[in-house]
């Protein structure tokens, strides 16, 4: 019985340890298979991609755009002799050719990135065994096996980076920008059953990376195989590739291409770098790898120098260097060219460049605008000079300095602007929106523009206008006798009369109208407008090129309606020289290739249904200079020996001091001077035009004529001098002066009661069309106070 219970044992022991071992068997030979498979699982996935990256020719993108080449450049806007008034751009980048490229750089490139290049087909396998051996294969198994703790970093660590070839890169940067720049997402970016499987085993940040990986590589091959079959030979689509990567690869400081890094990190052109300079030359091509680790600066330099000395090492080893070169390259320390940001020099003139570029047909619209000019696809020749612009800002701060030394206590706070326009068709030449740099802030365009933003009362400014109405009407000459006397001008119901006064508190009496100009008698102005009225004011105002709408009331006369100082400046410019035409500030826009594709029309428009009106105030503009009494005669003198015609202004309370004055005719240019503060308070007693204003406008005139920038000073008519002399001679004029002539004295009796229409006729006194420009629908002023306000048309 005992020995059959122990057989009985025995089986079930030897029966179990049968199990037992079937099963420790059933489970090795499990594991083992899934050892294998994943054993097998990269050499699987390398062969699915090199058949997919070697054959696969589907969803291919543009070849066409890729052969012409145009990626955002640098766009430029020029002034009149070709300097460049600014660099603007998304990306700053200067395409280049092959044979641009130095030797010595592109040995750099080849050895710091692809030293193959010129024999691989795109892809180098070469590099393959190398960067399987730094595959992340433990953290691959980890992944599998779903074990925990993980980061998204470490999941996506699996595979190295780096190996890519310069085609690859290019390839990368040019079309696959979106793959690049999620690459890594925790989200898949693609679509399918394997890369679900591919993510589910390395995780979505590891699945991105390959399948871009992939892609660049089957672009890369199909790509050479386009470019040699477009360009005949392997070596010519090379040097093509080459040249695109060259122009193309960002390296830092928003720099594209290794043109625009050359300029910018050592402040020389590409084509200057030269065998000598392959420490420059390797430090560049370091900055590719990660131009946010290696691209260098004046702090710390320390990763920049490492990788240059690396690629050095590199030539060395490729025989692009000797052993004692690069050593001489290896000690030489780093030297950056000075980037100082310093004042604009017309920054009011690049802003109303582009307010231009954005008023152009929009029949243009495709070929010009400011994303065309960001892209670098068009450059702008402006029709600034960019010496007189200089000369502009140093009279404007010059006159506000000699200010300043007279109001202490307002240093730093005084602001002014200034415009320069050509007689013969109001080309901008100069504009100065305010000075250079201002409560600690250097001026850049977009900054507030007080030429052309800035509505204020031009004061006695515009009382020319109101006496060339007059001419124009044929109500009175220079020699007219008018009164300077006692006159009052109507204002709102149940309030009296405001009494008018002069500048000097006095009336002088009857005078000739010629000696009123001069002296800026503010009753003689008052008595015409009641004569000719205010309406006839307006319509010249109109045709002179003011486009702001005035205040229908006989004090506009004296400057009491604002307008901006560019218009301002235009309509002294069309009484200097009788050529109706638009300020504007683009002369031409060209294409990269330099194909015109805008330049601005010429100027047809002159006034010459008019002669008397327009040569009588000439003189009488002429004559503010020449008449000892005269609120500019300070020009009259040795030390400025430039015939000008102009006329002060300075506004109530002495707010604002203006002068706007011209040399004579169409050869001749117009300068306009504000100074004012921005918050309106008083410039101070006896800060008139002609103390604030005038002697920036003679520092302008003066240097810009001594430096022969805008031709030999233009002369007045014999005629005109010789009308003058006579009268500062005291000799009776060969003709009786004629008295006032009231052809229309009850129509301009009801335009003073009239009620003020919706829109002014406006007479145009020839057949050229005057151009409407859009005006500001609301503007910002400062009233008395100092509050900003906004006020509309």
């Amino acid at each position: 019985m005992l020995k059959t219970h122990s057989a009985f044992v025995w089986i079930h022991w030897k029966i179990r340890r049968l199990f037992a071992s079937l099963l420790r068997a059933y489970k090795t030979r499990r594991l083992l298979r899934i050892a294998s498979l994943l054993a097998a699982l990269p050499f699987v996935l390398i062969l699915c991609t090199m058949t997919y990256i070697s054959y696969n020719r589907t969803n291919l993108p543009d070849l066409e755009a890729f052969l012409r080449f145009e990626p955002p450049t640098t766009g430029h806007i020029y002034d009149a002799n070709g300097r460049v008034l600014i660099e603007v751009g998304s990306e700053r980048r200067e395409i280049i050719q092959y044979k641009d490229i130095p030797d010595v750089l592109r040995q750099a490139i080849l050895s710091a990135e692809d030293e193959n290049f010129f024999s691989h087909a795109g892809v180098d396998y070469s590099v393959f065994p190398r960067l399987l051996g730094k595959a992340n294969f433990r953290a691959l198994f980890r992944h599998a096996g779903g074990s925990g703790g993980e980061g998204v970093t470490e999941r996506a660590s699996v595979f190295p980076q780096g190996g890519s070839t310069l085609t690859q890169q290019l390839v990368r940067g040019y079309f696959l920008q979106k793959l690049t720049s999620t690459k890594s997402s925790t989200t898949l970016q693609h679509k399918g059953f394997l890369p679900h499987i591919l993510a589910f085993v390395i995780g979505a940040p590891g699945a991105n990376r390959w399948l871009l990986k992939v892609e660049e590589m089957r672009l890369s091959l199909w790509i050479e195989t386009e470019m040699q079959r477009r360009f005949g030979s392997k070596r010519r689509a090379k040097e093509e590739l080459l040249a695109r990567y060259a122009s193309f690869i960002y390296l830092g400081n928003g720099r594209y291409g290794f043109a625009a890094a050359s300029q910018f990190y050592f402040g020389m052109p590409l084509g200057a770098l030269s065998a000598n300079d392959a420490d420059k030359a390797a430090l560049l091509a370091g900055i590719t790898k990660s131009p946010g680790e290696y691209s260098p600066n004046l702090a710390d330099n320390q990763k920049p120098l490492r990788r240059r000395n690396q690629i050095l090492a590199l030539m060395v080893k490729n025989h692009f260097l000797s052993g004692q070169e690069a050593g001489r390259c290896q000690q030489a320390s780093i030297r950056l060219a000075p980037h100082i940001a310093g004042p604009m020099e017309a920054p009011a003139a690049v802003e109303n460049v582009l307010d231009e570029l954005k008023r152009l047909d929009p029949t243009l619209a495709r070929e010009i605008g400011m994303n065309q000019l960001f892209e670098g696809r068009i450059q702008i020749h402006a029709t600034i000079d960019d010496r007189i612009q200089r000369i502009a800002n140093d009279a404007l701060e010059n006159g506000l300095n000699l200010y300043e030394k007279r109001h202490p206590q307002s240093a730093g706070m005084i602001q002014g602007s200034m415009v320069v326009l050509r007689n013969s068709d109001s080309a901008i030449l100069a504009e100065a929106g305010g000075r250079r740099s201002y409560k600690g802030h250097n001026t850049a365009y977009g900054d507030f523009n007080r030429a052309t933003q800035s509505l204020r009362q031009p004061g006695s400014a515009m009382k020319p206008i109101v006496y060339l109405a007059a001419f124009r009407q044929g109500a009175m000459e220079l020699d007219t006798p008018v009164p300077d006397g006692p006159i009052s001008v109507a204002t709102s119901a149940n309030h009296p009369p405001k009494w008018i006064s002069n500048f000097d508190g006095e009336f002088k009496g009857i005078i000739p109208a010629r000696q009123a100009l001069a002296e800026s008698r503010n009753a003689v102005a008052i008595w015409i407008v009641q004569q000719i009225g205010i309406d006839s004011v307006l319509r010249t105002a109109r045709d002179v090129g003011i486009r702001t709408v005035l205040h229908r009331y006989d004090t506009t006369a004296l400057g009491a309606s604002e307008v901006t100082l560019l218009e301002l400046a235009n309509a002294y410019r069309m009484m200097a020289s009788g050529i109706r035409a638009e300020p504007f500030a683009i002369a031409k826009i060209e294409r990269n290739g330099g194909d015109v594709i805008y330049s601005h029309p010429v100027v047809c428009c002159s006034n010459r249904e008019n002669e008397l009106g327009l040569a009588l105030i000439q003189e009488g503009l002429r004559g503010v200079v020449r008449l000892p009494s005269g609120t500019a005669h300070a020009l009259d003198a040795r030390a400025f020996p430039i015939p000008v015609m102009g006329k002060t202004g300075t506004t109530n309370g002495y707010r604002d001091a203006l002068f706007v004055g011209s040399t004579y005719g169409p050869d001749g240019i117009t300068v306009a001077v504000r100074i004012g503060f921005d918050d309106n308070r008083s410039l101070g007693a006896m800060e008139t035009g002609g103390r604030a204003a005038l002697p920036v406008f003679r520092e302008l005139m003066l240097k810009t004529y001594q430096a022969k920038l805008v031709g030999p000073v233009p002369f007045f008519p014999t005629s005109m001098e010789e009308n003058i002399q006579t009268y500062l001679s005291g000799e009776p004029a060969e003709t009786e002066a004629r008295l006032f002539h009231w052809t229309d004295v009850e129509a301009a009796k009801g335009d003073r009661v009239r009620s003020c229409p919706a829109a002014a006729p406006r007479v145009s006194t020839n057949d050229c069309e005057i151009p409407l420009l859009p005006q500001p629908v609301v503007y910002q002023r400062r009233d008395g106070q100092g509050k900003i306000v906004f006020t509309n048309e």
